[in-house]
């Protein structure tokens, strides 16, 4: 039985976000899994880059339950990638993903923010969770819930996806694509002409020629990396500076350093660090979760450095489809927004299944 040849595409030669990051990676890594299939990612980053263009290392990095998909095919699928994650904190250290504590603060005053309705769809049933003591509920929010999660390192997390995808004989190209196609006309492939395309581009779904989706927007995340262990991620959908600021904080495993945020803005293409909102994240930060410093304020911080990454989000969900473009199939993977890392498996698996 020939194999199928298979392009998983992710850069194009524009302004902004065009990568295939990690969900790219994993959807390589499960199409690799199974026979029949001789699979190359074609992208314009790479593990090491650190580029505006490219989100993924730029994101926090954990998983939280959706409460959006209970009922739905999709939310099977996000139970099996949490065993997946699940899996590799317990069993492959190497990964960089590790358990933790996570804390989840609530605050009435925030509903209806922009970062709150990105929260609400994430957030699962606090039956789900243990309630947090009333001296840490008292410290100005209305709820506090706690449960075990993974956080990832992504600096670790995405080189080890290359890597096991080179396990299973994944070729790795740099390559950008003004059109899906090009992948098939530029013969990306060694191995002949090609079956099937995989468009996990993200952002840039946008203005790849032959898709150019609209719905896609992005949402930049704004970060400050620190040298300072929390020793738990903590979250809050809210804070007092902007309906479209948040606070999360992200303890990643083998000396990653932590990650203090945070930023929703969606529709903004802004891709420099605003220096005003850095201070307010770290301030924030150091407020919510005092044992970062020690009780002491934003200048004992020691800082790595500061960030900003575009989150693809899409009206309406992400994009998990098949569909005949000239003569050419392709699977379109898009639209992940901020839960890319924890969204990944399963939309690889749903990218798996269409195939």
């Amino acid at each position: 039985m020939s194999q199928k040849n298979v392009v998983v595409i992710g850069g194009i030669n524009l302004t902004r976000l065009s990568n295939a990051g990690v969900a790219g990676r994993t959807t390589a890594l499960l199409l690799s899994e199974r026979s029949g299939y001789r699979i190359t990612v074609a992208a314009k980053h790479m593990p090491g880059d650190y580029d505006i263009e490219y989100a993924s290392p730029w994101a926090g990095g954990n998983y939280m339950p959706k409460v959006s998909m209970r009922g739905t095919l999709a939310a099977e699928w996000d139970k099996k990638a949490w065993t997946r994650l699940l899996d590799l904190a317990i069993n492959r250290p190497e990964s960089g993903v590790h358990l933790q504590e996570y804390e989840i603060y609530s605050q009435a005053k925030d509903n209806g923010s922009a970062s709150a309705e990105w929260f609400a769809e994430l957030l699962a049933p606090k039956s789900l969770f243990r309630t947090l003591s009333k001296d840490i509920v008292d410290r100005g929010v209305d709820s506090a819930t706690v449960f075990t999660s993974v956080c990832i390192n992504t600096a670790i997390y995405l080189p080890w996806l290359v890597s096991q995808c080179l396990k299973n004989g994944v070729v790795f190209r740099r390559a950008d694509f003004k059109h899906v196609l090009e992948a098939s006309s530029r013969a990306i492939q060694s191995g002949g002409s090609i079956d099937l395309i995989v468009n996990c581009t993200g952002l840039m779904a946008s203005r790849l020629g032959g898709v150019e989706d609209k719905l896609v927007v992005p949402a930049p995340g704004q970060i400050v990396v620190v040298r300072n262990d929390a020793g738990k991620m903590v979250n809050t959908p809210g804070t007092d500076d902007g309906d479209d600021e948040v606070c999360y904080i992200m303890t990643r495993a083998a000396g990653g350093g932590t990650i203090l945020g945070g930023s929703y803005q969606k529709g903004n293409w802004d891709s420099q660090v605003v220096s005003n909102l850095a201070v307010r994240i770290m301030k924030t930060a150091v407020e919510l979760c005092p044992s970062l410093t020690g009780g002491k304020g934003i200048e004992h911080l020691d800082i790595i450095r500061y960030g900003v990454g575009l989150r693809p989000t899409r009206e309406g969900g992400t994009r998990v489809e098949k569909e005949r473009i000239g003569d050419t199939w392709v699977v379109h993977n898009y639209g992940a927004g901020g839960a890319g890392y924890q969204s990944s498996f399963w939309e690889a698996l749903s990218t798996k299944a269409k195939l």
